[in-house]
């Protein structure tokens, strides 16, 4: 016990003798959770429309009228000619043509079958399947408005027979996307922080020249590997506190769960997260390769997450690869946890992989070590 505590004495000076790491431990993720929970969105919020009406009847403003009422859409141009639309299309002037033929409303009146022509932008075809999908749903409430008024036109009872649609949202009712946003993006930052200073914990010792110091000390190989995760284990934890903290400030993420088990399973996760850390410190010998192996590993590791695109979404290959992806696991803790109040019972596959995975990566630190150093 003398022995680890020895070394946690010795990693706690260090931490306190470098001016960088404080920094980098509470400033740079409060900069990197304010500015990422608003860019990471899948969200469109601004749509410029190009406007080609060639009806100009009533029901067609009308039908612009509800385009505007949403606050997303803005008709930044008009004019009565496609080829002018084109260009603005491929100078992104404007996302989406909409087109209005001549004869809208006649054809409502009369055959209730009016066209509409939209043109969407699709380079990227996640937002184009966004900015589609807020388009059926403005048009879907055109039509219950006009049937209302022009059903009985085409000898039809307007909304007969038909299927009321009330709709209630479980977990997150306002649809705010920083809801689910922000927990992955703590799991982020907790995950970086923790696996870039831990990577770089043993390489430190080897360029300093102290390393050698250490191995002639009676210190056992575990009591070193643990003396070297426990200063960054809690810090993580505060890490992770204040990071919830400012969550809540700023964003009022709501913490459903139990905050208690939340910390519980977040130890877990660091334990995790810290000796592969220190194992990538172990099998490098500066710190610029610490850095770049540490890098390498998070980028697959976030973008298999689950974070930014749903897992259900990759293909068979990639889903199989999430299982051993243990920020996979933690973000949908944190989800859990916070925004439905899941218990133990929900959430104990997760921590039984993780808890695997902490076995491992904590043996292979120590095996690593003692044939690199040993």
């Amino acid at each position: 016990m003398k022995r680890i505590k020895y070394i946690i004495q010795k990693e706690v000076l260090q931490i306190r003798r470098n001016p960088q790491m404080l920094p980098i431990i509470f400033i740079m993720p409060l900069f990197q959770l304010l500015v990422l929970s608003y860019a990471a969105t899948f969200e469109i919020k601004a749509v410029n429309v190009h406007l080609i009406d060639y009806d100009k009847s009533s029901l067609s403003r009308q039908l612009i009228n509800k385009f505007e009422a949403t606050n997303r859409f803005f008709f930044t141009n008009s004019s009565n000619s496609e080829k002018l639309a084109f260009d603005d299309l491929a100078t992104l002037k404007a996302k989406l043509i909409l087109i209005v033929p001549a004869g809208f409303e006649k054809d409502i009146v009369t055959s209730g079958k009016p066209k509409l022509q939209f043109i969407l932008n699709s380079e990227d075809g996640s937002a184009a399947g966004v900015i589609q999908s807020y388009c059926a749903q403005i048009i879907a409430d055109f039509n219950r408005s006009i049937i209302a008024v022009y059903g009985n036109l085409q000898n039809q009872a307007p909304q007969q027979a038909s299927i009321n649609v009330l709709e209630k949202y479980w977990y997150n009712p306002e649809l705010n996307y920083k809801f689910y946003m922000v927990p992955g993006i703590l799991v982020m930052l907790v995950t970086m922080i923790g696996m870039f200073l831990c990577s770089m914990n043993i390489v430190i010792e080897k360029e300093m020249g102290t390393i050698e110091q250490l191995n002639v000390t009676p210190i056992a190989k575990h009591e070193f590997i643990i003396g070297k995760l426990l200063p960054f284990w809690v810090l993580g934890l505060i890490e992770l506190a204040f990071g919830l903290s400012l969550a809540k400030l700023f964003f009022d993420i709501p913490i459903v769960g139990n905050i208690f088990l939340l910390f519980g399973l977040a130890s877990v996760y660091l334990l995790v997260v810290l000796s592969f850390g220190l194992l990538v410190s172990t099998v490098t010998e500066t710190q610029q390769q610490a850095m770049f192996i540490s890098w390498f590993f998070m980028v697959i590791f976030i973008l298999l997450s689950g974070l930014f695109t749903s897992i259900d979404s990759m293909p068979e290959w990639a889903r199989f690869l999430t299982k051993l992806n243990p920020i996979a696991y933690f973000v949908e803790i944190m989800r859990q946890v916070l925004l439905k109040g899941a218990g133990l019972a929900e959430v104990k596959v997760h921590l039984f992989a993780l808890s695997i995975y902490a076995i491992v990566m904590i043996v292979l630190s120590v095996w690593r070590y003692r044939k690199t150093t040993g």
